[in-house]
């Protein structure tokens, strides 16, 4: 609608105005209220443009740390400012709105039009790829709300893709007669297993160990693979990818978990162990589940094979 692309604008112009001048967050509201003084006055639209404006002011630490996740090859001081807040206001939207007012597609949709009317030449492509890298990431929530053909990456069968590969791991431990598994949660709010890239010549086993230190702050020993998923996403400088994970059961000590490098671990804000009777009443990916549902019953068949014993 016509009066929400002004009032992204208005949001738009403070954040532009705040971010360019290294203004405090606490006096942001006389720009916000000047900008709506001389490019919307009268307007009814003041709820929305409030709640947009200080969602992107509350949740902007979130919000740059996914930009940087979902581009990591645009350090955040080198995108462009305008681009850089039409990519927050793109985020807080797709993440934090109220899907019936707002659907994912219609948050990334306005985003591009704000990089195409105020962005330079390539910001509509550039906004495009990483808030469409973010929606993947999420698992296209909305995407079958409409019935529309499915995209298709090209004409590139999937093995001809660019291979992103990473391993992850079901950690699990032993404490007083029962079993734990230890989940990092990210800004989504969904609970998720600790994963990441593997780096040159390094093995799923030695990606696993180190990143197990970093995102569980434990050291872990591997048992056993539990399987692998793939799916195709945008990189916003590579273009099209596939990702492919391998997955294992791994155990660690019973002992206090910290996310360690927070910065560096885009979009998670949390770890802890659940007992397994806990484990299926939280909210997960919907391709993570039967990784973890295999290895719940992996555990089970193992507790049940030492009693009997």
């Amino acid at each position: 609608m016509a009066h929400r692309h002004l009032s992204r604008s208005v949001v738009l112009q403070t954040l532009f105005e705040w971010d360019f001048e290294h203004t405090q967050k606490e006096d942001i509201e006389p720009i916000f209220q000047r900008n709506i003084d001389e490019f919307a006055p009268g307007s009814n639209d003041r709820p929305f443009m409030d709640g947009l404006l200080h969602t992107v002011i509350d949740k902007q630490k979130d919000l740059d740390i996914l930009i940087e996740k979902a581009a990591p090859d645009w350090p955040l001081e080198k995108i462009s400012i305008v681009d850089r807040n039409i990519l927050r206001i793109g985020l807080a939207e797709l993440l934090f709105a109220d899907r019936s007012e707002v659907p994912p597609k219609v948050a990334i949709n306005e985003a591009i039009e704000l990089a195409k009317s105020f962005g330079g030449e390539t910001s509509g492509k550039f906004v495009n790829g990483v808030l469409g890298a973010v929606y993947k990431e999420m698992g296209e929530p909305g995407k079958d709300e409409k019935p529309k053909p499915k995209k298709k990456y090209g004409d590139v069968p999937d093995d001809e893709l660019p291979l992103i590969r990473l391993a992850g791991a079901v950690v699990y431990a032993h404490h007083e007669g029962e079993t734990y598994l230890a989940l990092v949660h990210d800004v989504f709010g969904h609970w998720t297993l600790t994963k990441g890239k593997v780096e040159g010549k390094e093995s799923d086993e030695e990606c696993l160990a180190r990143e197990a230190l970093e995102e569980l702050g434990v050291p872990i020993e591997i048992k056993e693979k539990l399987g692998q998923n793939a799916y195709n996403t945008y990189h916003p400088e590579q273009g099209k990818i596939r990702k492919q994970v391998t997955y294992f059961l791994a155990e660690a000590p019973f002992q206090e978990l910290t996310l360690e490098k927070k910065e560096e671990k885009g979009g998670l804000d949390d770890v802890r162990w659940f007992r397994l009777a806990d484990i299926l009443d939280l909210n997960f990916y919907d391709d993570i589940l039967p990784i973890v549902t295999k290895a719940l019953t992996m555990l089970a068949e193992g507790e049940k094979t030492v009693k009997a014993r």
